[in-house]
């Protein structure tokens, strides 16, 4: 059996301004993108679509607009409405926790679309770019949830050797957080970043992200205790779970239209000096 170390979810203060460890884990998850997207830049296939350290910075403040915004509207509309019904002015207090992932992928996808307006780039280059560098930033959130003791996962045995005492839940629980943390993040980012060295159709790997992400939630959510269930053919489904078959199925659709359908990303075009001509006398 393990115990949860229970933090004070205030890491610090600035005068008497409270710095929560789950806006810490928000702020390492933007600067993992960038250091990895500094990376990427570098691959061939992508030097090849003339990404800069530039479209990166930028693109991030777009992706921050994108997370933040959505995330928290994913929150309130598909979680709990009736809460902030009642209580409207909490909607904006995102350093209390409360980030749904599934609003914070649509509001990326919006704020991506802007961003490749904004610099004439394809959209689907701009989510292929930008799919292996998403995981780790969510496995960063999921961390941030375990430290501030929030999402409990369900009952667990007291046979299982991980099973953990929750702070405030009476029986043992699986520690779903950090499982959705190396699921759903670091075992994607592994997957993604592999699969994303070499060339691949236009879309493929960002239809990769959608479907895998889809399923490890999908699996991830069975030992979370979720926020709502439905039921369907007489089976209990997640709120978790509802919300990620879109994404496994579209997911899916796309990355097989990609592989059918689509060219290989351009290769780098190696530049070469004409062969200077000597002249006969």
């Amino acid at each position: 059996m393990l115990v949860h170390p229970n933090p004070d979810p205030v890491a610090f203060y600035i005068a008497s301004w409270p710095v929560y460890w789950y806006g810490i884990m928000y702020g390492f998850a933007f600067l993992q993108f960038i250091l990895l997207g500094n990376q990427r830049i570098k691959q061939p296939h992508i030097a090849a679509q003339v990404w800069t350290k530039d479209h990166v910075s930028d693109i991030i403040f777009y992706g921050m607009i994108g997370v933040v915004v959505g995330g928290r509207l994913g929150e309130v509309l598909f979680y709990r409405p009736a809460y902030f019904w009642e209580h409207p002015a909490e909607i904006p207090m995102t350093w209390l926790g409360g980030m749904s992932f599934h609003g914070g992928f649509i509001g990326v996808m919006v704020a991506m679309w802007l961003w490749s307006r904004k610099y004439q780039k394809h959209i689907g280059d701009v989510f292929d770019f930008i799919a292996p560098l998403v995981p780790l930033g969510y496995a960063a959130g999921r961390f941030g949830n375990f430290i501030g003791h929030e999402l409990p996962g369900r009952a667990a045995s007291a046979d299982l050797p991980w099973a953990m005492q929750w702070p405030g839940v009476e029986h043992l629980v699986h520690p779903s957080p950090l499982y959705q943390t190396l699921v759903d993040g670091l075992l994607l980012f592994v997957i993604l970043w592999l699969f994303a060295r070499k060339r691949k159709p236009r879309w493929a790997t960002g239809a990769l992200y959608c479907m895998l992400y889809g399923c490890a939630r999908f699996f991830t959510e069975y030992f979370r205790v979720p926020d709502w269930e439905t039921s369907f053919a007489g089976i209990s489904i997640s709120s978790g779970q509802v919300l990620s078959l879109p994404m496994i199925l579209v997911g899916g659709a796309v990355l097989i239209w990609a592989y059918k359908y689509q060219q290989p990303q351009a290769a780098q075009v190696v530049k070469t000096r004409p062969k200077k001509t000597v002249r006969k006398k």
